[in-house]
């Protein structure tokens, strides 16, 4: 399949309402997003639970490890527990549509995951979590959360987004097959699904961080590609 460009993930694109829009465009006008409010009132709900104030830092483990749209002050290799990657949230309005279905990956429980630990300047956290509430909670199919982040310099409180169980988008247990399936032939506005996955693997092996599963997912999702 051919890849299907037309939109871009930037910082721009969030905040003038552009991705929004396209988004809103494919989904239809039924799809039940996020409003201002709501994000407001997360963004805020987040700041006053964080356990060390001041001290806000956002865990990347997909797209937001080369493309985190958001400003930060410093940036390092992690690993949280109690936590894995795993393709498990349907995309049909990014790098998916509803002709041509992708999958994106989330936080499922158990486990652990190795990615990158951004920190918020003190002082910008409310405008930097909306700009990532833009980003990650427009669909609300992810559950933001506290954990710890271990990282070289000690151990550091992040907001991860794990999946939202309760959300339609959620497609818990797919087999390596269905996965490596959707990906190969997921395409949307933002382009092919198994470039997201490609481009995650590459950014971690960039980052000495070695994610066997996917790297095995890689090979049978390129296997699936002619020109790859």
């Amino acid at each position: 399949m051919k890849p299907v460009g037309g939109a871009a993930l930037t910082r721009e694109s969030l905040l003038d309402g552009t991705l929004h829009a396209a988004v809103r465009g494919m989904l239809g006008p039924d799809a039940r997003l996020m409003t201002d409010a709501e994000r407001a009132d997360q963004v805020q709900a987040m700041l006053a639970s964080a356990p060390r104030p001041g001290r806000v830092w956002v865990f990347g483990f997909g797209s937001l490890i080369w493309n985190p749209a958001f400003h930060f002050v410093e940036r390092r290799t992690a690993r949280i527990h109690g936590y894995h990657r795993q393709f498990c949230l349907w995309s049909r309005a990014g790098r998916g549509s509803p002709e041509h279905p992708g999958l994106m990956l989330s936080l499922e429980s158990g486990g652990s995951c190795a990615g990158v630990a951004y920190r918020l300047a003190e002082g910008t956290e409310a405008t930097e979590l909306d700009v990532l509430w833009r980003r990650e909670m427009f669909a609300m199919s992810y559950r933001p959360v506290w954990t710890t982040a271990r990282t070289p310099q000690g151990p550091e409180p992040v907001i991860v987004f794990s999946a939202n169980r309760a959300h339609e988008r959620y497609a818990p247990g797919l087999d390596e097959a269905t996965v490596a399936h959707y990906l190969a032939t997921g395409a949307g506005p933002l382009g092919r699904c198994c470039d997201y996955l490609f481009d995650t693997v590459d950014h971690l092996r960039q980052l000495g961080i070695r994610d066997r599963r996917l790297e095995a997912l890689e090979r049978k999702v390129r296997a699936r590609i002619p020109s790859q």
